[in-house]
């Protein structure tokens, strides 16, 4: 079953919050660059994780308008993975123009590796694990509610 497009954003939500939420837990103490209290760092990084999710939504109306054009309505596994260089190439430059305000600037490396371990987490957890205690997910069109 292809997933639909409610289904592809209540999925890429509910990981973000999942996983994404866990990793950056995990990573943000260790973060290349980061100073400042520690609280701080992790506001920013669950900002930035915010901003993620805010971004892909409007990214999953971009990639399923482009979607349409493919015989089988579908992006190949792969190209679910290298759809973090747009996206974190556009919110990268959102936070560096100060578009995104509310967020403290953050190093190039801190932002980089947040972003690249958290995307390539949610992508595996997406494309294994997750099928195993959302058994009917793939059926129900990639929604999780």
């Amino acid at each position: 079953m292809v997933p639909t497009l409610a289904g592809r954003i209540q999925t890429r939500l509910f990981l973000l919050a999942t996983v994404g939420a866990v990793i950056t837990l995990l990573i943000v103490p260790v973060l290349p660059g980061s100073s400042g209290a520690l609280g701080d760092r992790y506001v920013n990084g669950f900002l930035v994780l915010a901003a993620v999710a805010v971004l892909g939504i409007a990214w999953e109306l971009v990639y399923h308008f482009l979607m349409q054009f493919r015989w089988e309505k579908d992006w190949p596994t792969l190209f679910g993975l290298l759809t973090l260089v747009p996206e974190g190439l556009l919110l990268y430059f959102l936070l560096r123009s100060g578009a995104v305000d509310f967020i403290d600037p953050v190093p190039s490396a801190a932002f980089w590796t947040h972003f690249i371990i958290v995307w390539v987490c949610v992508w595996l957890v997406a494309n294994g694990p997750m099928r195993v205690p959302f058994i009917r997910w793939r059926f129900r069109g990639g929604r999780v509610l």
